[in-house]
């Protein structure tokens, strides 16, 4: 029972703590908790937000990888078809060309499965390897992909020059 204090009038006691302070007390505990839930809240917010992200940005790798992929075989062939008396049957290194992209395709389709099967259970730090080595990937391929595109152009403007000879002569 709290201590009392007694005023003139004897009806009615007032207690030696005032309410007013337990109300204070809790109303602080009770603030001091809202701001950690919050807190707390944003943090895994941010969290999920980063995550969400790094799958974003790994499907969408994934994407213009397979694209860059496609776009050299693409190269390649039209490169093989202009070069070669009989386009129907690829030249070795063409073969080897070509078994280099399928296997890079294949290694792709082994990325997507991983992102599919494992990238809702894997780590932050795993989506954000697995977003590096993509990058890397991309970063590799697209020095070939220049050299395929400035020897398609060379490639391009020989033909145009052979033509306009043989036309001229």
């Amino acid at each position: 029972m709290l201590p009392v204090r007694q005023t003139a009038n004897t009806s009615f006691r007032e207690p030696a703590v005032p309410v007013d302070s337990y109300l204070t007390l809790g109303l602080a505990v009770l603030l001091v908790l809202a701001v950690a839930l919050i807190s707390l809240a944003l943090v895994y917010r941010r969290r999920a937000d980063r995550r969400s992200g790094s799958l974003h940005q790994l499907l969408e790798l994934a994407d213009r990888l397979e694209a860059d992929l496609k776009t050299c075989r693409a190269g390649l062939q039209q490169a093989h078809a202009v070069m070669s008396l009989n386009p129907d049957l690829p030249a070795s290194g063409e073969q080897e060309a070509r078994q280099a992209i399928d296997a890079g395709l294949r290694s792709l389709l082994q990325q997507r499965i991983w992102i599919r099967d494992q990238a809702p259970r894997a780590t932050q730090q795993q989506l954000d390897q697995a977003v590096a080595a993509m990058n890397d990937t991309r970063a590799k391929l697209r020095p070939l992909l220049d050299a395929l595109d400035r020897a398609q152009h060379d490639l391009d403007s020989a033909m145009r020059e052979h033509l306009r000879r043989e036309h001229d002569a």
